[in-house]
């Protein structure tokens, strides 16, 4: 009814007859509805309409009492109705807006359109509801498009054990899909808590259970997101003590199965307003999250931090235009590849209401436009969370049930979880997979806690970066599609050890399992330098070399002390003559180059021993290939 109340249409409205009884019914109704009793008010309109089925007066009013009740359902088939019955005039302007946004609610979107552009027609000059209904109008247009094209098919409930809540949400799995965590809420009554359920061997998935009594606490907990590896969990909680808003993000690392105890993440990311809804790269050393704080285009907006090398987060940085907008920007996830952000939002043409969209990141701090992710992902109803698998197969999300006995708040409605194969067009930019295993101690064979790095040798870029579990030794790091890699794992006193993962034309792109011993530093003890690149007979270094080359310069800085040889080693194709001389050219680049970094000659040395020290027959292009390398050696 625009901006008046229904004391006030009650008032105001004229019944089209003379006739008396019809009137006096209608005098009475307003009556009641002026003397708030609207239950009397509707079942006197009721009965007007059924003596009267061609008036449509009454049904207006009705829907205007019954929208005040909040029968939503009722007051727009009311509305619908008794318009349908008037001509169309200026007086009922307010009506056909509220027609219009109910519509909307039911995903009534012919309906919908139809009235916007009656309030147009009607309304005065300048009138305040034009703009949100011209939007509206740009909205009913884009979703009866995308409900004539469906992309994909519709979300399925999960099965139990799941959905066993009356509310769960935001669900985020691993990078391997071992875990799912969500928010739950048994009841209605409960606060918010943190769950998992683990993976069973036959792919479904377990019994939820709490997260951990460390986290979990009669705070309420939730909108959690877990590091790929599963190690590092940020999380929103509410009115703790000592916190910096009403709600605030918190950080809590596992090592073996135990969680630490939670702290907040301070200043630099939470503000004195409202923080949450946090997604975490693969590695949990870039954070996303939503924030009401000051200074943003909207009235929510979606922030960026960092992990630095020394532990601290940077100050959270509003990621702007064009993925932030004027209206809710909401709920992000960032998928395990990293290079393409889902949120919600109602700030963009779409189905109405808040919905999921798609952007790339093109560069630093910078992002394609947003795509929506069209139906049936997206509804009349407003969408709260997407996530997807780091292979880009399997989605999860939230919805609320469409009708519940006895609610009437979107609010109080069930929440429950869905999944969905994902269709090609909502799929991440670049698919991943992961590595994952131990790292030991090659000589005692106990797991140590290392620094794994993972490079893009095109760029030379540090990707991701995490630590193995100082108790177990478990590691996960995330990889994609189409990229070469060089990986180190490394720990102090302990050779670094060098890794190659080329991506960039593989037809097989599965999970890796792979376990990593490290050597201790000692005279004799040596390391296959594996990404160290040659062209066929050259011993000029390629440019993707200088990753591996700039992390032997920083270890020849780290150990000052120790002295090493530069092994030069071939295949067996060729002369032997020729092979040795390759072999001693390509070990010398490489001293050259330590050398031009600053590293003491007298500390290094080179030799090429050709094809004789072979690491495997060479009966194969595989063993060929490993037999030509460049080793460092420990004197």
């Amino acid at each position: 009814m625009g901006s008046l109340s229904p004391l006030q249409v009650a008032a105001q409205a004229k019944l089209s007859t003379t006739n008396t009884k019809a009137r006096n019914m209608w005098e009475k109704a307003q009556e009641q509805a002026k003397a708030r009793d609207f239950n009397k008010a509707i079942e006197t309109l009721t009965q007007l309409n059924q003596k009267f089925p061609s008036l449509g007066e009454p049904y207006v009013l009705r829907g205007s009492l019954l929208k005040a009740m909040g029968e939503n359902q009722q007051a727009f088939e009311a509305y619908r109705d008794g318009l349908a019955k008037l001509p169309v005039e200026a007086s009922h302007s307010n009506d056909y807006f509220t027609l219009g946004e109910l519509a909307m609610t039911f995903g009534e979107y012919q309906t919908a359109a139809e009235s916007y552009k009656k309030h147009l027609k009607t309304a005065a000059k300048s009138p305040r509801n034009a703009p949100r209904a011209q939007r509206q109008l740009l909205n009913c247009e884009f979703a009866q498009k995308a409900i004539a094209a469906p992309t994909g098919i519709q979300p399925e409930r999960l099965a139990e054990p799941l959905n066993t809540f009356r509310f769960q949400y935001f669900p985020a799995l691993t990078a391997d899909s071992r875990f799912l965590l969500f928010t739950g809420r048994p009841t209605a009554e409960s606060g918010e808590d943190l769950f998992v359920s683990r993976q069973n061997k036959d792919g479904s998935m377990g019994e939820p259970a709490s997260i951990s009594a460390a986290i979990n606490t009669p705070y309420n907990e939730g909108a959690g997101s877990i590091a790929g590896d599963g190690k590092t969990l940020v999380f929103a909680s509410c009115d703790r003590p000592s916190s910096v808003g009403n709600c605030d993000l918190y950080i809590s690392r596992r090592t073996g199965n135990v969680w630490s105890k939670p702290q907040n993440l301070g200043r630099n990311v939470n503000s004195p307003e409202w923080d949450s809804q946090p997604t975490l790269s693969a590695d949990g050393r870039t954070l996303y999250f939503t924030s009401t704080r000051r200074g943003g285009k909207g009235q929510e907006d979606i922030y960026v931090t960092t992990l630095n090398a020394d532990g601290n987060w940077t100050p959270a940085r509003n990621l702007g235009a064009p993925v932030n907008t004027s209206g809710k920007d909401m709920a992000p996830f960032i998928h395990a590849s990293s290079t393409t952000l889902y949120y919600v939002t109602d700030g963009l043409v779409g189905m109405g209401g808040l919905d999921v969209y798609r952007c790339e990141q093109l560069a630093a701090d910078k992002w394609s436009s947003p795509q929506n992710l069209g139906y049936p992902l997206n509804t009349f109803e407003n969408e709260a969370s997407l996530f997807i698998s780091s292979d880009n197969r399997r989605g999860f999300c939230s919805r609320s049930k469409a009708t519940v006995a006895g609610v009437k708040q979107e609010r109080d409605r069930p929440v429950e979880l869905f999944g969905f194969e994902v269709p090609k067009e909502v799929r991440a930019r670049e698919t991943s997979t992961y590595t994952q295993g131990r790292v030991f101690d090659a000589f005692t064979k106990k797991p140590i806690r290392a620094d794994v790095q993972l490079y893009d040798l095109n760029t030379d870029e540090l990707v991701q970066y995490v630590g193995s579990d100082a108790e177990n030794g478990e590691y996960t790091v995330v990889l994609n599609e189409g990229r070469q890699y060089a990986m180190y794992a490394a720990a102090d006193k302990y050779l670094m050890r060098s890794l190659s993962f080329d991506y960039s034309d593989k037809r097989s792109f599965d999970p890796l399992t792979l376990d990593i011993y490290l050597e201790p530093v000692r005279s004799g003890r040596s390391i296959v330098l594996n990404n160290l690149f040659f062209d066929s007979k050259e011993f000029a270094l390629k440019p993707k070399s200088r990753t591996e080359l700039n992390r032997l310069v920083a270890f020849m800085k780290q150990y000052p002390d120790i002295q090493v040889e530069i092994s030069g080693h071939t295949d067996d194709v060729g002369s032997d003559d020729d092979n040795q001389a390759l072999s001693q050219n390509r070990a010398k680049s490489v001293y050259t180059y330590l050398i031009s970094q600053g590293v003491k000659a007298q500390r290094l040395r080179f030799k090429g021993y050709g094809e004789t020290k072979p690491l495997n027959p060479n009966d194969s292009d595989e063993h060929r290939q490993q037999n030509r390398r460049i080793e460092l050696r420990i004197l």
